[in-house]
């Protein structure tokens, strides 16, 4: 059984982690609904938002919620591949949607819908890359 003071710096952790995700995904469906059908076409604008989030989600996941275990190389590159993932599923499912009429005049809810998919994706390629390798 955890101590008290395990338990509180989880919870801690746990917090951090949903904070850095909240902002990394704040930042991707921000900057997408900024750039998308008004700079950019969907797909590209989902390039551009996306990457930024996985650059601003790996550098809080470095820095403020994990513990450095391994080599920041070796988890940057592992966290670039999974994320890599993330994006062909993130772009492919805006893609789809946005042939579906429904959805291509609601582009918020193209990047809601796609952006839960991929969340669960990240929580457990993530988990495992910092906490594993």
């Amino acid at each position: 059984m955890k101590s008290n003071t395990g338990m509180i710096g989880a919870v801690l952790k746990m917090g951090r982690f949903a904070a850095s995700g909240l902002l990394a995904t704040s930042v991707n469906i921000g900057l997408y609904l900024l750039l998308a059908n008004r700079f950019l076409p969907p797909v590209p604008a989902n390039l551009v938002a996306y990457g930024t989030a996985v650059v601003i989600n790996f550098l809080m996941h470095r820095f403020v919620v994990f513990k450095a275990s391994g080599s920041v190389q070796k988890t940057f590159v592992w966290s670039m591949v999974a994320s890599a993932g993330g994006l062909v599923l993130d772009t492919a499912l805006v893609g789809g949607l946005n042939y579906i009429p429904f959805f291509a005049c609601r582009q918020w809810l193209v990047k809601a819908s796609s952006t839960a998919v991929v969340f669960f994706y990240n929580f457990v390629s993530k988990q495992y890359i910092f906490e594993k390798s």
